[in-house]
Formats: C-alpha cells, structure tokens, sequence
C-alpha cells in the first residue's frame, strides 16, 4: 500500500456545487455545512480543514469503506477486495500512513495464492472495522472477493486485543449464517461486549446476531422484506439512475446498521431503500443459552415487531452519536451526511459537499469528532469500465455543531 499523500488529490470538476435547502426547525440542528466553491477547486491538505468545515484526514491509493476511531483515539480502516486485490485488508494509521494491523501476515492473502494461505487465519475480503468498548477491535470478514463467490471457510469475526495487537478471537460463520450469494457488511457490539449484530446486504438481505462468549450465530429475517432492496427504489447519481455497463442497477440489501447508546434498539436499512427500521435487541436476543430456537425469534414473529422508524432515502452507513444522540446517516446519491433526531423531525442535511463521492462509513472519535470515509463506489470498475482498479479515496472528519 503506498503512503498517504501530503495533498489532497484534485477530483472530477462537477457542474455545479450542490447546496442544502432544508428548513430547519425543531430537529436541533444549528445549520447544515454548505459547499464553498473555490477558485482552484482544490481540495485542502490531508489533515487541515477546508472552509466548508470538512478535514480531508487521508488520501488512501485504495477503495476504503470501514473506518472505526477506538477509545484512545488510533483510528483504523479497512479495504475491501472488490476491483482490485488489494494488498492491505485492516491498517492502522500511523503518522498519516495505512500500516498493515495487526500484522503482515493476517494480510497477506491474496486472490492469486487463494489455494495456498488459509482463509480461516487471514483477512480475504473485509467490510467493515468497529472498536468495541471492551477495547477489542472487530473485524467482519465477508470473504467474497469481487462481491462474488463466498471463499470456504472464509467468512468470520475477528476480534483483535488493542492493547496486545494481537488476535483474541476468531469467530468462523458457516453456510447456514454466510450463505453463498451473501456478503457481510457491516456490525454493532453491545455495550457489554457479549453480542454483536451484523447485516447481510448480499443476494438475500438478513441480519446476523452473534453471541461473542459463545461464538453461536443466527441469521435472523433473511429475504424479509425489511431486509432486501426495496422494488420502487432507483439509485441514482447525477440525477441518472446508477447502473453496470449490463443495465444492473444498484442492488444492496441490509447495510447500515446502528446501536442505540443503552443496546436496546437495533436499526438498518437497505442501501437499494428509503425506509429506516429497528427492532427491540431483547427480541433477538436470548437463544444461545437454549437448544431450542424460542418461538418469539422466528422471522414470523419478529417480523410483527419491526418499526417503521422513518424515511431516509439510499442510504449507506448509519451511526447514533453518543455525544448527542442523532442518529447519522450517508447519503450517497447528494455527496452529503445528513442526521435525524431520533425522538422525532424529520431528516436533515449536516453537510453536503461534491468531493464526498459516496459517504459510506461512520465512526465517533472519543472527543464527538465525526469521521467517515468516502469509498467513491459509483465511480469504480463496477460502473464504469474505463476506471482504475485501484480507486483512490478519503478519510474525513467533522465536527457537529453544538446543540
């Protein structure tokens, strides 16, 4: 992986800034970050802060997704292997620069030499990092390069000790919870470190609940409809419907995913949606003590008890602040973050700004400072065949207005 560059590197000119036109009463917010057009259009120096509020924190050479700030505040990523294979998985940024974690070795598998390093001890294909509050880092292993075929024995979670850097727990998923045709997206750790929650955004959208202590997971509400790309719903950017040179559209099922503060109240979305659901975590919850699976865990019966939280559009990562409890949302088709009042009002843009190409992931440093990556997915290989494997992207942070 090459180094991070000490300037933020010049994207597409776009023909217009986009600018918010929310109103915004009774949703706490002080006023959303507007776009500033610059005479250069330059984006600022890695690690400055432009006028529009943002700070480019990294400029990766590789498609970034995951983004995870621990307790001491070391900030992790992830790389996937989607139209490259990528040479680091998992990095910690040390001094501006991605550095393999929590060593070379867990990272070097590689498409190539698939019949030769064992997926079950090496990261193939990652999604997603989260930092739990036990100090563990979690690491979910989609194993499917390309968002292709699942490799065997591939698909886990990986908790990594970050006051040892070293793996503590490997948690495997058969193909009763990682189906062929799934990928693993993202997760959410309970505030007491015993369960972990994930999203399938795979062929058949479900959620995946994993009792750490044990290691047992289910895969819970797989092709229900809260689950799976919604029909109506048209991903666009640009004002144009995104879609492959074969006429493909986006289709990702259940990928955002937040935890309430107290681990009561589960939420997702599809990325192919527009509607925001949650589920009482009680209700999903329970089971790894018993042989029997209890009848109010089977998909009939919580089905009944899913809300319809509200409306957010296409929407990728989610992320409730526990600084001052908005839920955050990245909405890729407007290159803007947007926050929603979780006791009511309706969603609102926080910022919105052309060089966010696809904001997919969030993360809360220890002081409330917001990041997020931006992985570009609408300007990779899948959409447009005469761009690089290899897609550079960014890191930012923000820091909300006080309330």
């Amino acid at each position: 992986m090459k180094p991070l560059t000490s300037a933020a590197r010049r994207l597409p000119a776009r023909s217009a800034l986009l600018l918010c036109s929310v109103a915004l009463g009774g949703s706490g917010l002080s006023g959303p970050v507007l776009a500033q057009p610059s005479a250069s259009a330059q984006e600022p120096v890695a690690g400055t802060a432009g006028t529009n509020g943002l700070t480019q924190v990294a400029h990766f050479e590789h498609q970034v997704t995951g983004v995870t700030v621990a307790g001491d505040g070391r900030i992790f990523v992830n790389f996937p292997r989607w139209t490259e294979d990528a040479p680091v998985s998992v990095a910690e940024l040390k001094d501006g620069k991605p550095v393999p974690y929590p060593d070379a070795e867990w990272n070097s598998w590689r498409n190539a030499k698939k019949d030769e390093i064992d997926p079950k001890t090496h990261f193939v294909c990652v999604q997603s990092v989260v930092a739990d509050r036990q100090n563990r880092l979690w690491v979910v292993d989609a194993a499917a390069p390309a968002m292709a075929a699942v490799v065997k024995d591939g698909p886990k979670l990986v908790a990594i000790d970050l006051k040892t850097n070293t793996v503590a727990k490997t948690i495997p998923f058969d193909i009763t919870v990682a189906p062929q045709g799934s990928y693993l997206n993202d997760v959410r750790i309970a505030p007491d470190g015993k369960t972990a929650y994930l999203t399938d955004s795979g062929a058949e959208g479900a959620l995946i609940v994993v009792d750490l202590d044990s290691g047992r997971a289910k895969r819970l509400l797989a092709g229900e409809p809260s689950t799976m790309p919604d029909p109506s719903v048209t991903v666009t950017y640009d004002g144009k419907p995104l879609r492959r040179p074969d006429g493909r559209g986006v289709e990702f099922a259940a990928d955002g995913i937040a935890l309430s503060a107290d681990g009561k109240t589960l939420y997702w979305q599809a990325i192919k949606g527009k509607t925001l659901y949650s589920l009482p975590t009680d209700a999903l919850t329970g089971w790894a003590a018993s042989t029997l699976v209890p009848e109010a865990l089977t998909d009939r019966s919580l089905a009944g008890k899913i809300v319809q939280v509200g409306e957010n559009g296409p929407a990728d990562g989610l992320m409730i602040s526990r600084h001052d409890g908005r839920m955050y949302v990245t909405s890729p088709q407007d290159d803007s973050v947007k926050a929603r009042d979780l006791k009511g009002g309706p969603l609102q843009v926080v910022v919105r700004d052309p060089r966010l190409r696809w904001p997919d992931t969030f993360s809360e440093g220890p002081d409330g400072t917001v990041y997020f990556t931006t992985s570009h997915i609408q300007d990779s290989a899948f959409y447009k065949p005469d761009a690089p494997a290899a897609l550079p992207t960014e890191l930012w942070s923000l820091k909300p207005s006080a309330r």
